[in-house]
């Protein structure tokens, strides 16, 4: 696997192709409390870009573009986190999105396990280590193994997706997860607005 590390922002010039799966790892589950530290992204060659941000210094233009170009599809799993962390720290709303959670939910009924691990291994017989998560990704310096776990959480997305968009396609669910994905960056900007326990379906 092959791993590129920038502090800050990504290289100018960085050409990552038409669709990349990104996932990002913060001080905690509160997207507003909890500072974003680290961006990892990946490309479908499976090139990993990992971009750590120290405190109070998010002035990433060239992340910032990627994020917003309506021309590159970002694959995330659980993209209502990522969005609303992405959203409060880097001031831009990221769209068009793709969320592996989301089209597993839709699509494999049969189960209740949809995190990141169970649906790696479930559809591609991978066995993923999250034995780094709760560790400090604020750390003055990460460690080989902390950027291993980060770039193991984008590399397979690619594949995830492509397994999904089958199963969602057999199932005649694909229009109805595209409409989902739509949705997700309003559902982030109510998170951050603080509407993150309501259910605005509900009676």
């Amino acid at each position: 696997m092959a791993i590129d590390f920038h502090e800050g922002d990504l290289p100018s010039g960085l050409r990552l192709g038409p669709s990349i799966a990104i996932d990002t790892e913060t001080m905690g589950l509160n997207p507003i409390r909890d500072r974003l530290c680290v961006v990892q992204l990946c490309g479908a060659d499976g090139h990993v870009h990992i971009v750590r941000f120290l405190r109070g210094r998010y002035d990433a233009p060239n992340l910032k573009a990627l994020l917003a170009d309506p021309g590159t599809l970002k694959i995330f799993h659980f993209a209502r986190f990522d969005l609303a962390a992405l959203r409060h720290y880097l001031g831009v709303m990221t769209a068009p999105v793709y969320c592996t959670k989301m089209a597993s939910r839709l699509v494999r009924t049969f189960t209740d396990k949809h995190g990141l691990k169970d649906l790696v291994r479930d559809v591609l017989g991978v066995d993923l280590s999250k034995e780094q998560q709760t560790s400090d990704w604020g750390a003055p310096d990460l460690t080989a193994a902390q950027l291993k776990y980060a770039a193991s959480d984008v590399i397979h997305l690619h594949a995830v997706k492509a397994r999904l968009d089958e199963m969602l396609q057999r199932e005649n669910r694909r229009e109805l997860a595209e409409g989902v994905f739509r949705c997700l960056p309003v559902r982030a900007e109510l998170d951050l607005l603080g509407w993150a326990e309501q259910d605005f379906f509900a009676h």
